[in-house]
């Protein structure tokens, strides 16, 4: 998939008519990673992938998903796409349809096993998060504390708050996450 996102990458650039260089100034991002980004030799995090976005003036989503015209509001399983950015311990299902102006981010998140805890810094933005556990050991990070969810436990909470998760187990962790905003319009 890494190979496929960087042409997309590089055709959007070239249509724009933007050298790398340009793309670096824009996004802070080296020449040197872009070209390889570009050519499908390293991963890129979803959060850099949304810079690329924003400097090249497209929405996340159209690294993922050929656009659909029309697309029913219905999602059926066999529809769902599925999407793992970089090196990313997380595997991605979006459930939602392209609704237009949408505000929120349903997915399925499988967390993969075997996170180190150093490897886990909390972090904030704008928005909601709600997660649902379905299966696994969820940890979870807010502001200073740890807490480990169970299937059934849940969470809401303002984005700006400093969080994180991680699964330290040796099992996949399932959750369904709804966000806002969507980063996948």
């Amino acid at each position: 998939m890494q190979k496929e996102i960087g042409e997309k990458i590089n055709e959007l650039r070239s249509s724009k008519d933007m050298t790398l260089k340009d793309l670096s100034e824009k996004t802070s991002l080296s020449v040197s990673f872009l070209s390889q980004a570009e050519r499908g030799l390293t991963s890129i995090a979803i959060i850099t992938l949304q810079k690329i976005a924003e400097a090249l003036g497209v929405d996340l989503n159209y690294f993922f998903a050929a656009p659909v015209a029309n697309r029913p509001m219905i999602m059926r399983s066999y529809e769902q796409s599925v999407f793992r950015v970089g090196e990313s311990n997380c595997i991605n299902s979006n459930l939602g349809s392209h609704l237009p102006n949408r505000q929120m981010d349903p997915m399925i998140v499988t967390i993969l096993p075997g996170q180190k805890a150093e490897e886990t810094i909390p972090y904030e933005h704008q928005g909601e998060e709600f997660v649902y556990v379905l299966e696994g050991i969820f940890t979870v990070f807010l502001e200073e504390r740890q807490y480990e969810l169970y299937p059934g436990d849940s969470m809401h909470i303002s984005s700006t708050t400093p969080h994180n998760w991680a699964n330290f187990t040796n099992k996949l962790v399932k959750i369904l996450s709804v966000s806002t905003p969507s980063v996948l319009k």
